[in-house]
């Protein structure tokens, strides 16, 4: 499952940088035209690009970072043990997630500091369906495993 989600981040990132690529393509062609709105046009089509680019760049270091965190509790054997009921879909039912999220939440709060219980809880974020407040508890995490190495 994990390889056939990269293969699909890979290939949705191959797709708009192609895309990307077009676009600053057609930029240049406007910015050529000599009238001004197709300049202004060729100008937004440039700094749209980049604005892509750094999203892109951004998503996929994220990921990457996150990858590494589970990595890490992986061969720590730190994960949690999903026994939670799940849906055809394969996601976890979300009144059972819902129903084990204060465990991981007291967790944090008897350790703010330790990374591997800010995972785990935004693992129990993703798997109750909060997915904005899973990402901050990622975010969270890796910052706190980067000051932790130094």
């Amino acid at each position: 499952m994990k390889n056939r989600n990269l293969i699909a981040a890979l290939v949705m990132a191959a797709l708009l940088a192609l895309y990307l690529v077009l676009v600053v393509q057609h930029a240049v062609l406007l910015l050529g035209t000599g009238v001004l709105a197709g300049q202004l046009e060729g100008v937004a089509l440039i700094v749209l690009p980049i604005v892509g680019a750094w999203a892109l760049i951004s998503e996929l270091v994220f990921g990457a970072r996150a990858q590494r965190l589970l990595r890490l509790m992986t061969e720590r054997g730190e994960l949690p043990v999903d026994e939670l009921p799940h849906r055809p879909s394969g996601r976890p039912d979300r009144a059972a997630a819902d129903a084990e999220f204060p465990r991981y939440q007291a967790e944090v709060e008897a350790a703010p500091a330790d990374w591997t219980r800010w995972y785990r809880l935004a693992l129990a974020y993703d798997a109750s369906g909060d997915r904005r407040r899973a990402r901050w508890a990622t975010r969270k995490a890796i910052r706190l495993e980067r000051t932790s190495r130094r």
